[in-house]
């Protein structure tokens, strides 16, 4: 740990006041681009499985459309599934294996990058941060749910994660793959498809009321009922990126606890351990003084006779960087080796798509 002195001499306070940023930081403006960019990537995939399906609809007539193995991104469960069952036989699953590598992809960016696939690369996270950043712009202010009340609903997505990784766990290796073997499992892509675009009465009322809570609270279904991002949460827990604090060039103004969407307390710590940080870096951006704060690795002492102590920070290039390298790897890895497409007779699509809304979930 770097030491820090207990007392700040008057003159040292003001030196650290007049210790001014000199380059703006860029870290929001960059994390930006990226989530704009895999937004449209999602829209872009998402445009042409909604055509595959309309053909697979028709039994193959009009436009002959390609299913995107990437859809297969929207399914966590189906990837956990998978992963399960390559740890178990060492082969890569024939059905949804795209939902695995996918599945790995994040876990990997979380692993090093702290939960950065929460704030950088998940559309619904892209989301919610614009509802409660629209929220904010016309009603002046988000709330800020009472301490008691925001650790009870915190609980609730490691409840769920809970209940979704007791369910998988428990499955045996024939039952995985009798599981994905299903009509239910063999287009379960199309199923999701279709609970959005045949949405009920009971979904629609909670859908709506998850955007309004949205609009009010931050990142509301983010913090408190997303089970991926609290696997995400429980992993980054290895990263050794963490957002750090340079007590000697902090002035303790508070901009960025006051910043931070997962309301931590960023001023009062030396570095930011918790499940709950995304490596937005919203709390670097607002620091005014040079070198006070970082998303950096640990510290470390220079072979001096002073033993001074370097922090390695990493700019928001980096991190976006680190972020297609292991995205982009992962993907043509699979691509590579012919395990990134689900490879099925076009018959059976023909034949099972127009049947989705009336398969029903094989545990049932």
């Amino acid at each position: 740990m770097i030491p820090q002195s207990s007392e700040i001499s008057p003159s040292a306070t003001a030196k650290k006041k007049n210790n001014r940023r000199i380059a703006p930081d860029r870290s929001q403006r960059v994390r930006l681009i990226v989530q704009g960019l895999f937004a449209a990537l999602n829209l872009c995939i998402g445009v042409q499985f909604l055509l595959w399906v309309r053909w697979a609809m028709h039994g193959g007539a009009g436009l002959a459309v390609s299913r995107p193995a990437g859809a297969e991104g929207w399914l966590p469960i189906a990837g956990l599934m998978n992963f399960k069952l390559f740890l178990l036989t060492g082969s890569v699953p024939a059905i949804h294996p795209a939902a695995m590598f996918l599945f790995v992809a994040f876990l990997l960016i979380s692993m090093v990058a702290k939960k950065a696939f929460c704030s950088w690369l998940c559309p619904v996270g892209t989301l919610s941060e614009f509802l409660w950043k629209a929220g904010r712009k016309f009603f002046g202010r988000t709330l800020r749910l009472p301490s008691w009340a925001d650790y009870l609903l915190r609980s609730l997505k490691y409840i769920l994660l809970a209940f979704f990784g007791l369910i998988i766990g428990t499955m045996s290796i024939e039952s995985l793959t009798e599981f994905m073997g299903t009509p239910y499992g063999l287009i379960a892509d199309v199923k999701m498809l279709n609970f959005f675009l045949y949405l009920g009465t009971v979904g629609a009322v909670v859908l709506v009321l998850l955007v309004a809570l949205s609009v009010v609270v931050q990142n509301f279904w983010c913090r408190y009922l997303c089970p991926y991002g609290a696997l995400m949460g429980l992993v980054s827990l290895l990263s050794p990126l963490k957002i750090r604090r340079d007590v000697e060039a902090c002035i303790e103004c508070g901009k960025c606890a006051k910043a931070c969407p997962s309301a931590l307390p960023v001023d009062k710590l030396l570095q930011i351990r918790s499940v709950e940080c995304t490596a937005c870096m919203a709390c670097v951006s607002v620091c005014a003084t040079q070198d006070a704060l970082h998303f950096a690795l640990p510290p470390h002492r220079a072979a001096t006779p002073q033993g001074r102590w370097f922090r390695r920070a990493i700019g928001p290039r980096t991190v976006a960087g680190l972020i297609a390298l292991i995205f982009f790897g992962l993907v043509l890895t699979a691509k590579l080796f012919g395990h990134w497409q689900t490879h099925l007779p076009n018959a059976l699509y023909f034949d099972l798509v127009p049947k989705a809304n009336e398969l029903s979930h094989p545990m049932r």
